[in-house]
């Protein structure tokens, strides 16, 4: 199914806006609360989605090759529906909105974060990094360019790997990447295909024997991205995201990021999953 988003995306410079002064001829000003829409449009979620589309698209057309049929108009059409921007955002800003609603004091602290000048800065990077991923020459060098470091034990590999550690990147990423397998295999079951006889049990059996190869392969992607998305940035900007990462705001927005790209994944995966059924006992879609 492929590797998920990588966690929250950088950001580098908490802006905290200045107290306001309470005077005897004007009431104080109390800025409106920031919203989880407003964290949304600070992640840069819009111009995220447009690159999980791509993914989508490139994954779609490679799973086609096992079809009867191929990659036929029929599949096309339905994958172009299911990776619809979007209905993709929508559904992880619903999902962001519900993880964040009991926790304001994060949700402000992260929009002043990220909305910063040096958070833009990053989160633009780190999707022109995703974005470069998709050709298989450039990720074959990131995986050169990052084996290079971590092998010389340099003081930024060093520092990557606490990043991905603070953030439970690895963790993360594998959990969520093996439940939107069993949401693809329990789509292909709904769908009456290949798996249509598969119990609950058989599926969770699969999904789990997965697990290293999961593991191995969300890692061997993730620390080449991580590499080659922040290598722009200082030494002291890295640290900077690192201890923002620490602290509780930055570990309740990370959670609630990464539950709100499960729910899109499961909802992608699942729809995925029917469809990919029917187009295998050749059923028009």
């Amino acid at each position: 199914m492929g590797l998920r988003v990588v966690g929250l995306s950088v950001a580098l410079a908490l802006a905290m806006a200045p107290v306001v002064g309470r005077t005897e001829t004007a009431p104080l000003a109390v800025p409106a609360p920031a919203s989880a829409q407003a964290l949304s449009d600070a992640l840069l979620i819009g111009d995220v989605m447009a690159v999980l589309r791509e993914e989508g698209l490139a994954n779609a057309t490679e799973l086609a090759a096992d079809f009867p049929s191929g990659a036929n108009p029929g599949w096309k059409a339905t994958v172009e529906a299911i990776y619809a921007p979007e209905a993709m955002r929508a559904t992880f800003d619903a999902a962001l909105a519900k993880e964040l609603a009991a926790s304001p004091a994060a949700v402000e602290a992260a929009v002043a974060f990220f909305a910063s000048e040096g958070g833009q800065k990053a989160l633009r990077l780190e999707i022109e990094a995703r974005r470069a991923l998709l050709d298989p020459a450039t990720e074959a060098a990131a995986k050169e360019r990052w084996a290079e470091m971590d092998a010389a034990d340099t003081p930024r590999a060093a520092a990557l790997h606490r990043f991905a550690e603070v953030n439970a990147l690895i963790e993360s990423n594998v959990m969520g990447a093996l439940n939107a397998n069993l949401a693809f295999f329990r789509g292909m079951a709904e769908a009456g295909g290949p798996l249509g006889e598969m119990t609950e049990e058989d599926m969770l059996s699969m999904v789990w024997g997965s697990e290293a190869e999961v593991r191995a392969s969300t890692t061997d992607w993730l620390m080449p991205f991580l590499a080659m998305a922040y290598g722009p940035l200082s030494d002291g900007e890295l640290e900077a995201y690192i201890a923002f990462s620490d602290i509780p705001e930055g570990q309740r927005v990370n959670t609630a990021v990464f539950a709100a790209f499960d729910a899109l994944f499961l909802d992608i995966s699942r729809r995925l999953g029917r469809a990919a059924g029917r187009e295998m006992i050749g059923q028009d879609i």
